[in-house]
């Protein structure tokens, strides 16, 4: 017996795949590079499948690879996809901070051109990573003169609360920020600590880093809810794009706007692998694999 004791210590340190966690349902579905599928049927899926899922429902949230071109290109497949449908739409970003609305509304209207646009928002130092793969979400939205949100709270606010928690941010922040925000959510804890890599965060170091994770979710499901009050076109859907972990098993954003009464969505999230993956029902509505690219 004693032999075998490496053994079962090996597979006893194995890392969670966060895209096979025990949430939301049992089951799983296995899916080939390339495809969208829903993961209720297993069966390959269109923008427009997720524009019908979308019916009567409030808000869609996609998951992505950050600079992922199949991911932004979908995005925009499926923004087209909804206004289609009859959908007023509305775009939500991560990759935008609230100070940067008043420059996104004039992208929006048309009054900046690109390099006018990427200039004056700060796009290199707001989100670092190229313009080129968010230009089709831009795009779609100004051809089709849907609203985007920047959705995101300022960077500072998030380090503040990654050294301190939340008792780091000032009184100012505070105020722009929902009373309750709550690090209660196992389910929750369960998705970060596998896209952590599976270590728990211990200590208070541990506790104030997932208080930023906790913030960044809620920032974004806050200002969300904020623009979705101060809009009130009928049969509109509010967009969220945002990495994946922050929407996966409806735990991130998605949790945070539902538990707060403002409605359900459709949740898509995307990742990548060379070869086909198993993916957990409970992941999302549907999910997207694409291949590796050459960057």
């Amino acid at each position: 017996m004693l032999a075998l004791a490496p053994v079962a210590l090996l597979f006893a340190r194995q890392e969670p795949d966060p895209m096979r966690l025990s949430i939301g349902g049992p089951g799983e579905i296995t899916i080939t590079p390339g495809q969208l599928c829903s993961t209720k049927t297993g069966a390959p899926a269109t923008p427009a499948d997720v524009a019908r899922a979308a019916r009567g429902k409030k808000w869609v949230f996609l998951g992505e690879n950050h600079a992922t071109s199949a991911h932004q290109n979908l995005h925009a497949d499926v923004i087209s996809a909804l206004v289609r449908d009859g959908r007023n739409v509305i775009v939500g970003l991560e990759m935008l901070t609230r100070p940067k609305q008043p420059i996104l509304d004039q992208w929006t209207r048309g009054d900046l051109m690109r390099f006018q646009f990427t200039k004056a928002v700060d796009w290199k130092g707001e989100w670092g990573f190229p313009f080129t793969y968010y230009e089709p979400i831009f795009s779609v939205c100004r051809d089709n003169h849907v609203s985007m949100v920047a959705l995101n709270v300022p960077r500072e606010w998030v380090r503040s609360v990654g050294r301190s928690g939340f008792a780091g941010l000032d009184t100012k922040a505070k105020l722009q920020l929902p009373a309750n925000m709550s690090l209660v959510n196992a389910s929750h804890r369960q998705v970060f600590t596998a896209l952590m890599g599976g270590h728990p965060m211990t200590g208070s170091r541990g506790e104030n880093i997932y208080s930023a994770q906790v913030l960044w979710d809620e920032g974004m499901a806050d200002t969300a809810i904020k623009f979705r009050h101060s809009q009130v076109a009928e049969n509109s859907v509010f967009v969220v794009i945002a990495g994946s972990g922050h929407v996966m098993y409806r735990q991130g954003i998605n949790f945070r706007i539902q538990s707060r009464n403002e409605g359900d969505g459709i949740t898509v999230v995307m990742t990548q692998s060379a070869v086909p993956i198993q993916a957990a029902k409970g992941v999302g509505d549907f999910v997207f694999v694409s291949a590796p690219e050459r960057k």
